[in-house]
């Protein structure tokens, strides 16, 4: 990973976070300080290997977004922070700490379970790094394996027993651009669609609905 590709990925990043910042700022509120360098270095002690450049450079931007103040309103709608498709929300160190413990798990069950090829993503969950969380068991991460699928970012539906997980992007580059696309021109993120809406205190926010 050189340089230029962290410069990539920050540029991607601040395209996203642009648009929150004058489409969405109720979310864009959320976003926590960057993480500090010493919370970082203990992640990797933790995880055994070093993050991607790209996961570190998000994490330098924001460790994540601030737990929600309140529940989901009348509609359904997630709260603020819940700003990635199927309502995902940043996770910080601490976060990953925890869920990365739940991947290490899992995994370790599939891997008695003795049901995938040696090089699926379920029996490697212990290389897979968790970036966000949804609230349905879900969760979002990039794949630190080394070879061709390092820094994939894959999102599985733990919750709902899908271990085969779906490509986002092949890069946190890739998935900013693209989402960061989608919402300049309405246009769609595989299958979600932007839909910014506002709640009755005049608060925007932002929400992806599935269209087939």
């Amino acid at each position: 990973m050189t340089q230029v590709d962290v410069v990539a990925f920050g540029r991607a990043w601040d395209r996203f976070e642009s648009w929150l910042r004058s489409n969405s700022p109720a979310d864009q509120a959320v976003l926590r300080r960057p993480a500090e360098r010493e919370r970082l270095i203990a992640l990797e002690a933790r995880l055994g290997f070093a993050l991607h450049p790209e996961l570190r450079a998000l994490l330098e931007q924001h460790d994540g977004v601030a737990e929600p103040a309140a529940v989901p309103g009348p509609r359904g709608l997630p709260p603020a922070g819940a700003f990635l498709p199927s309502g995902h929300r940043l996770s910080g160190v601490d976060d990953i700490v925890t869920m990365y413990d739940v991947l290490v798990g899992v995994g370790e069950d599939n891997i008695e379970a003795d049901l995938w090829e040696e090089d699926a993503l379920a029996v490697n969950l212990d290389r897979c790094v968790p970036f966000a969380l949804p609230n349905d068991g879900g969760v979002a991460f990039v794949d630190h394996r080394p070879g061709p699928s390092y820094g994939h970012v894959y999102e599985m539906g733990i919750g709902s027993g899908d271990l085969d997980g779906t490509l986002w992007a092949t890069s946190l580059t890739e998935l900013f651009r693209s989402l960061a696309e989608a919402l300049e021109t309405d246009g769609p993120f595989l299958h979600y669609w932007p839909v910014p809406y506002g709640d009755e205190s005049g608060h925007h926010f932002l929400e992806w609905q599935i269209r087939t």
